[in-house]
């Protein structure tokens, strides 16, 4: 099979072809999906439902950071708080669980501690097939909880799992990660600026 050659870009073409190619991806974000995670978030911070996020590597962290603006940023000195926590967080649960479980099963546990009817996981995944993260999914869903996906590419078995999926259409892992923090700080600011 044979692969394509490119042409090495200098210093500052590759930022340049970087950011086209990233505000080409933006351009095809589904933002009526981006709303209805919106409405949902809305509808658990007046019921006082709990959001978990979770996700690994990257999106581990765009998870924390996603909590950390809702906690603060969306929250502070506000009537109404976001009941909102990250699952990537508590490190000695992730590897007590790792070391004597699975890795698969990090997730999945928490919530079985947390988790209620009503509540809502959003779970982030570039390649959309992290088995821990497709499990939370699954979980949540026999749970009776709201499930969001953040995905990429084909969107993988996590897109599939999840009742509602953001998709960043891309292939590249780079522009996914970037792109899933652009819709997390999307709704982020919408509750911080409305």
């Amino acid at each position: 099979m044979a692969t394509e050659t490119r042409t090495p870009l200098s210093a500052i073409d590759f930022p340049r072809d970087y950011k086209a190619r990233l505000t080409h991806t933006l351009e095809g974000l589904d933002l009526a999906a981006v709303g209805r995670a919106i409405e949902i978030l809305r509808e658990a911070r007046e019921q006082q439902r709990h959001i978990f996020t979770c996700g690994n590597g990257g999106s581990a962290s765009t998870a924390s950071h996603f909590v950390t603006d809702m906690v603060k940023g969306a929250s502070f000195e506000r009537d109404t708080r976001f009941r909102i926590m990250a699952l990537t967080d508590s490190l000695s649960t992730i590897t007590a669980y790792s070391n004597d479980v699975s890795y698969e099963c990090v997730f999945t546990e928490q919530l079985k501690n947390f988790a209620q009817p009503g509540d809502v996981l959003i779970a982030i995944s570039g390649s959309g097939n992290s088995p821990n993260v497709v499990s939370a999914v699954e979980y949540a869903n026999r749970a009776g909880c709201k499930t969001i996906a953040l995905t990429g590419r084909d969107g993988g078995k996590l897109g599939r799992a999840a009742q509602l999926e953001i998709r960043v259409p891309d292939q590249h892992m780079g522009r996914i990660e970037d792109a899933h923090l652009f819709i997390c700080h999307m709704i982020c600011y919408y509750f911080m600026e409305q």
